[in-house]
């Protein structure tokens, strides 16, 4: 799973399908999907996984209204395409992430 920052963020979402997480060390919800992620990352080829710290990059979570934890956005090409607030189970996620894979 790559790390986006505040700098890196809109290049790092730019080309393909890309899962990014926005997540906190605080934030135990967050640690509760992160080995899901990390399985799905291993699992699925179609998509790109990434996570951004919002305690360290405020701004990318500010512009994009990111108000709870973990958020997921899934970008295509750039362009945002559906958004997940709250860990869910495996299952849950697959089944939200494939209409758009």
């Amino acid at each position: 799973m790559r790390t986006l920052t505040d700098d890196t963020f809109t290049e790092g979402v730019r080309a393909g399908a890309v899962l990014v997480e926005f997540t906190a060390s605080w934030c135990p919800p967050c640690r509760m999907i992160e080995p899901v992620l990390a399985e799905l990352d291993r699992e699925l080829d179609s998509v790109e996984f990434a996570k951004i710290d919002t305690d360290a990059n405020p701004r990318t979570a500010r512009d994009l209204g990111v108000m709870g934890m973990p958020t997921l956005q899934l970008y295509r090409d750039g362009e945002l395409v559906a958004q997940l607030v709250g860990a869910r189970p495996k299952s849950q996620l697959v089944a939200w992430l494939e209409p758009h894979l």
